[in-house]
């Protein structure tokens, strides 16, 4: 029997890797496809890889999933994080387990992933995937630190604090976040205004931030650079992680 504890503290027992798996996490069903795993739900922003998730049963979404479709899916496991997911999938513990992630850093993240290998048999799998990722992240040598506000939302903006998995990437990268308070806060333009940012960066996740919300922020701070980035590469904390160092060299 192996026994393995989750974010909330809850343990869980089992005695073979569990075969019919939901996830209810973008990121992390993501990396358990990847690995190998039996995944058989997920929700609808689920979307990589994306020739694969296609095959995949949908039971809402992050926070709106159907409690009746996943009990008809008749899963083993399901896969869960305290933050993306409503506390009322703790209704389905009764009859299925439940495993809850928390990941705010780089070495959460890994650890997830080595978690996840172990709960889905797939250790070899993810074990590889996690030292190509320690890897990548070894060689991120940033030549100068910048003073940074990462927006993720508009009317009202809102940016990332220091409690968040967003703001460990950042300062990797070399980027001081300029956001120390609390996780999401909602920002005025004058707020913005008066944190003088070098870089602002504009993320294509949760809000679809585009071209023609540059010059939008860039009115607000016309002494800072603005930049559209890819939210996934900065917040996906499972295989895509793969892709993040590289990408974050080069900003």
């Amino acid at each position: 029997m192996t026994e393995m504890t989750d974010a909330r503290g809850q343990a869980l027992t089992f005695a073979s890797p569990f075969q019919r798996i939901v996830s209810l996490v973008p990121s992390q069903t993501e990396f358990l496809i990847e690995i190998g795993a039996q995944v058989i739900g997920r929700t609808r922003f689920c979307i990589h890889p994306s020739e694969r998730v296609a095959e995949i049963a949908i039971v809402g979404g992050t926070k709106d999933f159907s409690l009746e479709k996943i009990r008809a899916l008749q899963p083993d496991l399901v896969i869960a994080n305290l933050e993306e997911n409503h506390e009322t999938l703790l209704e389905l513990e009764d009859q299925i387990p439940v495993w809850t992630s928390a990941v705010s850093d780089l070495p959460q993240a890994l650890q997830m992933m080595r978690d996840l290998g172990a709960l889905s048999g797939c250790q070899p799998q993810a074990h590889q995937i996690v030292t190509a990722i320690e890897k990548s992240f070894a060689k991120l040598l940033p030549q100068a630190r910048r003073s940074c506000l990462y927006l993720i939302w508009r009317q009202p903006w809102m940016s990332v604090g220091t409690d968040s998995f967003l703001h460990d990437l950042l300062q990797r990268a070399g980027l001081d976040n300029l956001i120390q308070t609390t996780r999401y806060p909602q920002l005025s333009d004058q707020q913005i205004q008066a944190l003088q940012p070098e870089l602002i960066l504009l993320s294509s996740e949760p809000y679809p931030f585009a071209a023609k919300h540059i010059a939008e922020i860039q009115q607000l701070c016309p002494q800072a650079e603005v930049r559209l980035v890819d939210g996934e590469l900065f917040s996906w904390y499972g295989s895509r992680l793969l892709k993040s160092a590289l990408y974050l060299q080069q900003l």
